[in-house]
């Protein structure tokens, strides 16, 4: 009789771990499926191969380094092309090569490096098609300034903020060189929506519309600063440009 219950007890843990173990493959690939917003998965970057897919506008600024469970693309020295560039922009930046997007999701995991002070900053970039024509989000803890912490399109002129009015930015808080953050831009072609994401994925930190460019690549970078990149995940769909690319001058 007892053996009897002892092979009922395991049969019925042995389900309930069943059950469970499914719970929780089901809650990851739903909160997968609900980062990409149903979007197919295009690139999920760790750096364990190395930054091949990654083109660095001033590759000598870049390295990969070693870090508590892995490995992470370092831009770890500012290098000033600015001169460079057609338009006032930034210039730290390492593009994707190799895909193009339309309506995108795209989070990374990162940290700021440089010291504390109000432009302290880290740059998403997407919609890249040349130097005169991209968006980018400047993180930053400032708030209220036209040229930090705001949704920027740069086309054939320097770069504008087109953060919404009525979302602007509360500012971001970096904390040490070795905190790592979650940033999230979410594009939409059809209805212009860019949203910004700071460590909170639900609530968006600023949001902008726009319709100028309904295609690019994404980067990674800063403005003025340092940054070590851990995770790049994009979703989205792929979009055959309609010309050759160009790319960013080199620092040489």
């Amino acid at each position: 009789m007892r053996i009897a219950s002892s092979v009922r007890l395991l049969a019925f843990f042995g389900a309930a771990s069943l059950l469970v173990a499914g719970a929780v493959v089901l809650a990851a690939e739903n909160a997968e499926k609900a980062a990409g917003s149903k979007l197919p998965l295009l690139l999920d970057e760790n750096f364990s191969k190395g930054a091949d897919r990654w083109a660095p506008a001033s590759p000598e600024g870049w390295k990969l380094i070693d870090i508590d469970g892995g490995k992470a693309f370092s831009e770890f020295k500012n290098i000033d092309i600015g001169k460079k560039l057609p338009h006032r922009s930034p210039w730290n930046v390492a593009l994707l090569k190799d895909i193009n997007v339309g309506d995108f999701v795209l989070e990374v995991k990162v940290r700021e490096t440089a010291h504390e002070y109000p432009h302290r900053d880290s740059v998403l970039f997407f919609g890249y098609q040349d130097p005169s024509h991209f968006y980018y989000v400047h993180f930053a803890p400032v708030t209220g300034d036209d040229h930090a912490d705001q949704i920027f399109i740069v086309n054939s002129a320097d770069r504008k903020k087109i953060t919404d009015p009525d979302h602007p930015s509360a500012g971001v808080r970096w904390g040490e060189p070795t905190d790592w953050h979650r940033l999230k831009v979410v594009r939409k072609v059809d209805d212009g929506l860019i949203e910004a994401y700071f460590d909170d994925m639900d609530k968006p930190l600023m949001t902008a519309h726009d319709k100028n460019f309904t295609w690019g690549r994404i980067g990674i970078g800063t403005f003025d600063d340092t940054a070590d990149f851990a995770e790049v995940k994009l979703w989205g769909n792929k979009v055959t440009p309609p010309k050759e690319d160009v790319e960013y001058p080199s620092a040489k």
